[in-house]
């Protein structure tokens, strides 16, 4: 992105018709959804968003905070505003004073994209399924791990919370656009894995063996639920395995996103090796 602002227009007024459009944007999944479009804050998600194919429709940004403006592509308005004004658009402090109204139809979270997608990949694919995850930040979080940890894909089963809530792409760090995710129900998405002979190990502590027991190398979808009520029965009826992570304390379970970061970087220890101990390089 450069520092290329073509002549904004300047905004000082909280009453004007564009920032309370992006503030509605912000606090309303169904206005989102009704009107196809959705706002991303801070620089790098920005970024992230424009590489991965999203059209921005318009950006604000306030010069006090913001060191760098996005080259608007044609057709795309740039805002001036006034701290005042960013600090009432914005949904959460410190995104370095730029946010944008993105077009949502870009990007289809369907199955049959993801088929194609994946179907240029040779290697054992590694999926994540997350089952009626309500807490946006839960969901952006295990997002922001599927990243680090090079999942293929993810799976969002029945979902109780929309992929662009200003929660969910924050805790996500952009996230939610650099993965390959589908939105689908839990039959769809069962079909869909096992008719690519793809094993469904699904996280639960009832009837399961520890994870680091389960082979993870072969084609695989690790599967969460809520962690208030866990998997419904579709999956654990539906599952290869069961696994659980084991707990040692009188806690009995972790936040779906910290147990997400456990198995996941299992499945790349068992894809990648162990290194032997005492092997520890200085690069």
């Amino acid at each position: 992105m450069k520092n290329n602002r073509h002549d904004p227009e300047i905004i000082t007024s909280l009453q004007n018709p564009r920032v309370k459009e992006v503030t509605a944007l912000q606090s309303s999944s169904s206005l989102r959804r009704e009107k196809g479009l959705f706002v991303v804050e801070g620089l790098r998600e920005v970024e992230r968003c424009l590489e991965s194919g999203f059209r921005l429709r318009s950006v604000f940004y306030c010069p006090s905070v913001c060191r760098h403006v996005p080259t608007p592509s044609e057709g795309v308005r740039v805002f001036e505003v006034s701290e005042a004004v960013y600090g009432k658009m914005a949904y959460r402090g410190g995104t370095e004073g730029i946010l944008a109204v993105v077009c949502g139809n870009a990007g289809d979270r369907s199955l049959e994209a993801l088929d194609r997608v994946l179907s240029g990949d040779s290697s054992a694919p590694l999926i994540v399924v997350v089952e009626s995850v309500e807490k946006p930040g839960n969901l952006g979080a295990m997002l922001r791990t599927a990243d680090a940890s090079g999942v293929s894909a993810v799976l969002v089963c029945d979902p109780h919370t929309d992929l662009y809530n200003p929660n969910l792409i924050r805790a996500s760090l952009g996230g939610v656009f650099t993965r390959n995710i589908a939105v689908c129900s839990s039959e769809e998405a069962i079909a869909w894995l096992k008719a690519r002979g793809i094993s469904i190990l699904t996280a639960q502590l009832q009837d399961s063996e520890l994870y680091y027991d389960t082979d993870m190398t072969r084609p695989t979808a690790l599967v969460f639920g809520t962690e208030a009520d866990g998997l419904t029965d579709i999956w654990r009826r539906a599952a290869d395995a069961h696994i659980r992570i084991p707990m040692l304390g009188r806690i009995d379970s972790l936040n779906v996103s910290a147990s997400m970061a456990v198995l996941c970087y299992e499945a790349l220890r068992q894809r990648h090796g162990q290194p032997q101990r005492g092997s520890h390089r200085n690069d």
